[in-house]
């Protein structure tokens, strides 16, 4: 056998396919579960006008988040996401179960919605949009000059 380097050409082909088989697995697809994980069952014994929100609670946990002023309404929020490598991850499936309470803090209305509730927003990337003068670098930095200590504007003046 020849040696290359203090390697054999047996374990420099090991060594190759291993790090093929390592840079093909980096770039796989994958799947995450974020968020709750409903049960059916659980869900469906919830009653409206029977159960309170210590009963809520008591079945399905503590909420993904509540309304922030009232507390009427609890979000239970589970979503099934999938990537590539390093890409942004899409999501594939979502449920919201959505529970609003009445003044009194029973159940006056279960909800349930998937997928269709997922919006895609693109910010600008570039600047910014204001309103008012569009003026650049050196009238910022310039513009002033002259202007200090010349007294109030003409509008003001009496």
């Amino acid at each position: 056998m020849a040696l290359i380097s203090g390697f054999s050409a047996k374990r420099m082909a090991i060594a190759l396919a291993c790090t093929a088989m390592l840079t093909t697995a980096a770039c796989t697809k994958s799947r995450s579960y974020t968020g709750y994980v409903t049960d059916a069952d659980l869900v469906n014994s919830i009653q409206t006008g029977t159960d309170n929100r210590d009963s809520v609670r008591q079945v399905l946990g503590s909420p993904t988040f509540a309304t922030q002023f009232s507390g009427e309404e609890w979000y239970y929020l589970g979503r099934n996401n999938r990537n590539f490598a390093f890409q942004k991850p899409t999501p594939v499936d979502q449920t919201v179960l959505k529970i609003q309470f009445d003044a009194a803090g029973n159940v006056a209305a279960i909800t349930r919605s998937g997928l269709e509730e997922v919006a895609d927003i693109s910010p600008s990337a570039r600047k910014t949009p204001t309103l008012g003068s569009n003026r650049g670098f050196f009238q910022d930095l310039f513009g002033n000059i002259g202007t200090v200590g010349a007294g109030a504007p003409p509008s003001q003046q009496q």
